[in-house]
């Protein structure tokens, strides 16, 4: 009996913790954590990150091809589902292998080694999950993955700058002459 709710959709969002691998009935499903709930999902967790990447516009192999132009690597790339709300996932393994698992970089709190290929994951709602990786792989595609994430807000940065609107920041635009130019019959209730 499955005790978390199955669901035929599932789409990544802010509150998706992790995706990892399940069986059920001899075949792969994907178990999905999120900040106050879980659900089972009939997809492999690659099939549920490449969908979290069409829903927000683009296919997982531009995403996979832009990472690799930012940060140089090849192997085990982590993905941007989405860089606006900051949706950064890496994998533990390639994602071409069953037991690869997908983390959320945003939610992890911290981490420490359980054994050589177990390593436990606090999250920041304060939930402790023991994934069965080494604590290099968790380091490892940490690092990549803030790469990423800077790398890519760099260059949102750089290419707002280019801009003359920012939406956050008020601008001042000056006339380049000034009202008395136009002498005094131009401004008659202009009290100087």
């Amino acid at each position: 009996m499955l005790k978390h709710p199955q669901i035929e959709e599932y789409e990544i969002n802010t509150c998706t913790m992790f995706v990892e691998p399940v069986v059920y009935g001899g075949k792969v499903y994907s178990r999905a954590v999120e900040v106050e709930d879980e659900f089972l999902s009939p997809f492999k967790p690659l099939d549920i990150i490449k969908k979290g990447c069409s829903y927000f516009g683009v296919d997982y192999e531009s995403r996979k091809r832009g990472t690799r132009q930012l940060i140089g690597y090849d192997r085990k790339i982590p993905i941007v589902i989405e860089a606006t709300n900051h949706i950064y996932f890496f994998p533990t393994a390639s994602p071409l292998v069953p037991e690869c698992i997908w983390i959320s970089l945003g939610h992890i709190e911290s981490y420490r080694r359980v054994s050589s290929k177990k390593t436990m994951v606090l999250f920041r709602n304060k939930q402790s999950y023991i994934f069965p990786v080494s604590i290099c792989t968790i380091e490892g595609q940490m690092l990549r993955t803030s790469l990423l994430k800077t790398k890519l807000l760099q260059r949102i940065e750089s290419n707002g700058k280019k801009t003359i609107y920012t939406p956050n920041e008020p601008q001042m635009f000056n006339a380049l002459e000034r009202s008395n130019d136009y002498g005094d019959d131009f401004y008659p209730n202009d009290p100087k």
